[in-house]
């Protein structure tokens, strides 16, 4: 993204409108789940995603404190006026917000304005800069489920810290990272280890995610692994927060 642009979304120029992408269960193609990702609408009507600059090792953390706060209040706003409990709510939260004041002061407002019980958001933990102590994530994790929120950790395959944050923390549902996703049909190893993480999670009655499925042949082969819930674009990409679909586009057979 041009630093101009940037620098125009840190003086708040512009609006942000959160998008939403949908998890399905893919037992019997029932939405179950809208991951909520940051969109920003520019003066010429131009929109952006926002998750690529957080993600970016370069922004200072500063930065990416202001322009997370932002997100997170556009989030719940959009909950507010929007979200219903019919569904889980999954909202993308940068490491190093859990040590900012402003979050935590912020919080409990966001929660008193949503329509529904407040144990369908989840808060999910973004592989980004910010917080490196596993001790101070596993006490935020704690203090976001003693509010009664849920919490996720994404990107579970993309590096050793993935598994670590894992084990430590304990979620309530791990996503498996694109990266063991892709060409699975093509890859038995990365097969064997999604099943593998299927039963674990089962068995620790967890929720588990596969992400970033983009073709007809990976849906088929995370199926095939018991994988019970799927998101990619196969399966829907980003949309506005209204109106939403209420059935997947991808008719997925028994698992």
């Amino acid at each position: 993204m041009p630093k101009g642009v940037l620098e125009s979304m840190l003086r708040g120029e512009g609006t942000l409108v959160p998008h939403v992408q949908p998890m399905y269960r893919l037992s019997d193609n029932r939405l179950v789940a809208l991951e909520y990702l940051a969109w920003h609408l520019d003066a010429e009507g131009q929109t952006r995603p926002v998750g690529p600059i957080l993600q970016d090792p370069a922004l200072r953390l500063r930065d990416r404190l202001i322009l997370d706060l932002r997100f997170l209040e556009s989030t719940f706003q959009s909950l507010a006026r929007t979200g219903d409990g019919s569904c889980l709510h999954f909202v993308n939260l940068e490491p190093v917000s859990l040590q900012a004041p402003g979050f935590w002061e912020s919080l409990p407002r966001w929660m008193e304005a949503l329509p529904f019980a407040r144990e369908c958001v989840v808060m999910e933990f973004t592989e980004s800069q910010g917080v490196h102590d596993l001790r101070s994530l596993q006490a935020y994790a704690n203090r976001l489920r003693d509010l009664g929120l849920r919490v996720a950790v994404d990107d579970l395959g993309a590096g050793v810290a993935s598994l670590t944050h894992m084990a430590r923390l304990a979620p309530d549902f791990i996503k498996a990272d694109r990266s063991l996703v892709e060409q699975v049909h093509r890859r038995p190893y990365q097969a064997a280890l999604l099943n593998a993480l299927a039963h674990f999670a089962r068995r620790m009655h967890v929720g588990f995610i596969a992400e970033g499925i983009e073709t007809l042949e990976e849906l088929e082969a995370v199926m095939d692994a018991d994988v019970p819930w799927g998101q990619g674009f196969i399966l829907g990409q980003p949309w506005p927060t209204r109106p939403r679909p209420i059935a997947a586009p991808i008719a997925a057979s028994g698992n």
